[in-house]
């Protein structure tokens, strides 16, 4: 696919997997994309766990569940009814999970570029992360970010060392079909911005 077609075909894919095995070869191909990702001092501090295992998975998706349940008690009348018809998570049904990691002491003691910024490694990560979005997308694969997890139980779960960050726990995998819109507009949650809106000249709220 053209660059354009895959950035806005991408979609946050819950429901639409198969859990069709990926080839060898084409998840090479993906987790190479993120990992050349651009780094603020080339500290390149990413790590990705594949998760295969189907009782790590599982015990994931149960908290995930308890996290969602904690999120709805917060909801009334038409969001909550709104939130309900919404699938948040396709850790069971895709072929494999994929957890990004941030690990701020790499490249150190002195990050070419971060003394300023503080953020500016994690951001690399998210850098990695679209770029094995976009990858996947463009070899045919699905890729779904679950956001409903406490940071420190997926550390301890996955094993993930205390000074080391989860940033992303991705589902990923071959799918049925893309939705022609993304799911929370399907379902009313939310409507995206005109690129007109998120535009500003030289100055905060200055219109072109």
């Amino acid at each position: 696919m053209e660059l354009y077609d895959v950035i806005h075909r991408r979609r946050d894919v819950r429901a639409e997997f198969t859990g069709a095995p990926i080839p060898r070869d084409v998840l090479d191909r993906v987790l190479a994309a993120a990992h050349a990702a651009p780094s603020v001092g080339l500290s390149q501090p990413w790590d990705f766990i594949l998760v295969r295992d189907v009782r790590l998975r599982r015990a994931f998706y149960e908290h995930v569940q308890g996290e969602r349940a904690v999120f709805a008690r917060g909801l009334r009348g038409d969001a909550a009814e709104r939130f309900g018809k919404i699938k948040i998570d396709g850790v069971l049904e895709s072929t494999l999970s994929v957890v990004v990691t941030y690990d701020a002491a790499r490249g150190g003691p002195a990050v070419l570029g971060r003394h300023a910024i503080a953020d500016a490694g994690l951001y690399s990560v998210c850098l990695a992360i679209q770029n094995l979005w976009l990858a996947a997308m463009a070899e045919g694969l699905g890729v779904g970010w679950v956001s409903f997890y406490r940071e420190a139980y997926l550390r301890e779960l996955l094993g993930i060392p205390g000074d080391v960050r989860p940033v992303a726990w991705l589902c990923l995998g071959p799918v049925s079909r893309l939705q022609s819109a993304p799911d929370l507009e399907r379902h009313g949650w939310r409507q995206r911005r005109e690129l007109d809106a998120a535009v500003h000249l030289d100055r905060w709220a200055g219109r072109s």
